[in-house]
């Protein structure tokens, strides 16, 4: 098959797990072609199969904002055109289903073809954004009028069906995991620069926005750190971080934790943590802690969204309510000091995790995108 995939080529859920997927699909044989404004910062491989297709926004004094959305239609256009793709894949509502509706009708006045649309809702497209009143109508229509709609967990579908008008099925295939990449023997000496007297180490990793809580992450630790030595890793970026420091420093465990911004290689550092915090006001499916879980990392979250979905209570982790800082303390206490109970729960979150591996999840969307793309095309092909 030759399949256009549109996400966001940053380091939120959406757009990893779109770029994984596209990568999985090119090992299988299928020709992939990425649609975006730049190169996905997980797209990181030679592959013959992959294609990256840049979405270039002409700017002109008579417009105060750059008409991304056009220009997205317009690259969506001339790929469809000049590579002959069986159908569209579009990760996260805002502005990808309405740009490959128009896509799709542009297609079909000038080629007489119907290219099938395939919309992935992640969560923020659905929860926070889409339902601003100034989108919602606009994203009501363009995912009523995709071929097919899927949700990453059962939680988001139910929260779609609720906020919006949707009178087609949506199907629900979870995020997805590269066991494999995640299963890595913890590296001794990344371990002994992070915690050199042997201290337990604790992790989150987000984009710092006011959602993910990261105050409540380092009221967490300050409370692991009076019960025990601990260190903290703070992975990733974002507006919440300057405050999230200066909390550290008023706290007075600032010397304890390391910020190390946004990384790619998060096998390697997830590798050497013992427990993993996601204490979010939501998640629609909460990818970081399933990655987490394949690197034998315990996850500590809240009970929000489809974390519910992913992360077992009192065995492959622990769960709270949203801004339950004294209880998901207790939980981290409990479990740190404890080094049997510890790795009993390290290795059950990696045996959940391995449900929901990559291998396990690929045919599900090979099956989905069989249902649309022309009959001659269906196999992976292996030469062009």
């Amino acid at each position: 098959m030759r399949i256009g995939i549109v996400c966001y080529p940053t380091f939120g859920g959406s757009g990893v797990l779109a770029t994984e997927l596209g990568k999985a699909l090119a090992d299988e044989g299928h020709q992939v072609h990425f649609i975006t404004y730049q190169q996905p910062v997980r797209l990181n491989v030679f592959n013959a199969n992959i294609f990256y297709h840049e979405v270039r926004v002409p700017t002109y004094p008579l417009f105060d904002y750059p008409p991304y959305e056009v220009a997205l239609a317009s690259t969506m256009v001339d790929v469809i055109m000049n590579y002959d793709l069986d159908l569209l894949h579009v990760h996260y509502a805002i502005p990808h289903a309405s740009a490959a509706y128009m896509a799709k009708q542009i297609v079909k006045q000038k080629a007489n073809r119907n290219i099938p649309v395939i919309t992935t809702l992640h969560g923020t497209d659905i929860t926070l954004v889409g339902k601003d009143k100034t989108y919602e109508p606009v994203v009501t229509f363009s995912i009523n009028e995709s071929d097919a709609i899927t949700a990453v967990s059962q939680n988001l579908r139910e929260e779609t069906y609720k906020s919006f008008a949707i009178h087609k099925e949506i199907e629900v295939i979870y995020n997805f995991v590269d066991v494999k990449r995640f299963d890595k023997k913890p590296i001794d000496a990344f371990r002994k620069v992070i915690a050199p007297n042997g201290e337990k180490i604790l992790m989150h990793a987000s984009n710092f926005r006011k959602v993910k809580r990261v105050d409540d992450v380092i009221r967490v630790f300050a409370a692991v750190k009076k019960a025990m030595p601990a260190k903290l890793l703070m992975v990733g970026d974002g507006p919440e971080r300057p405050a999230t420091e200066e909390l550290a420093r008023e706290l007075g465990v600032d010397d304890d934790i390391r910020f190390l911004g946004k990384q790619e290689q998060m096998e390697d550092i997830l590798a050497v943590s013992d427990v993993f915090l996601l204490p979010s006001d939501y998640e629609s499916f909460g990818l970081a802690a399933l990655e987490a879980m394949a690197a034998r990392s315990v996850v500590i979250s809240t009970n929000a969204g489809g974390l519910t979905e992913i992360n077992i209570q009192g065995e492959t982790g622990y769960m709270a309510n949203v801004g339950d800082v004294e209880t998901m303390s207790r939980y981290a206490i409990e479990l740190l000091s404890n080094d049997e109970k510890l790795q009993t729960m390290k290795e059950a979150a990696y045996q959940h995790a391995c449900k929901f591996d990559i291998s396990n999840i690929i045919p599900v969307y090979e099956q989905l995108y069989s249902r649309f793309c022309r009959k001659e095309r269906c196999g992976p092909e292996t030469s062009y």
